[in-house]
């Protein structure tokens, strides 16, 4: 039996970013992410700045009004400096945070990724709990065919209303 947990699974967790730079991935991009990610690391480089830590990928679904579902989904970086006079298709926040989130550490082969959201929903239906529905994937590490990966899953205010970033 294997002693290593693959997923964790916390409570009452905060998110917190500084220096935020924000890229959406266009439905039309969704096939070329590669792409769209090292566009983001050579704008960087071309403003002379550098990324602090791992990339955030944040993803949320939400439905029209005939039930199509739109699924969104954001880049983050955290950025040494802030970026003065940033264009489109990017937006800086001088800081992101999210309070009160479930939370799993995610420890195993990528493909399995999909597992941490699962539990995540999972702990939360079993424990009552309402939650948002964004996600926050934190890429800690990937190596060896190993991945980790931080999965941050905001819980809903009361009756709050759903509102993304």
């Amino acid at each position: 039996m294997n002693t290593i947990e693959k997923i964790t699974v916390r409570e009452s967790k905060v998110l917190k970013l500084n220096n935020v730079l924000i890229r959406e991935v266009k439905e039309n991009e969704f096939m070329e992410i590669n792409k769209v990610a090292y566009m983001m690391e050579s704008f960087i480089k071309s403003k002379g700045n550098t990324i602090v830590g791992p990339m955030i990928n944040y993803s949320t679904a939400s439905a029209d009004e005939s039930g199509k579902v739109k699924v969104t989904i954001k880049f983050m970086v955290q950025l040494k400096n802030p970026i003065h006079n940033v264009e489109a298709p990017y937006e800086l926040k001088n800081q992101i945070r999210v309070a009160n989130c479930l939370f799993a550490r995610f420890s195993d082969k990528e493909e399995n990724l999909q597992f941490a959201y699962s539990k995540l929903q999972l702990h939360a239906f079993e424990n009552d709990i309402k939650l948002k529905g964004d996600s926050y994937t934190v890429f800690v590490e990937n190596k060896e065919g190993k991945m980790i990966a931080d999965v941050f899953m905001e819980v809903q205010k009361g009756d709050a209303t759903f509102e993304g970033i």
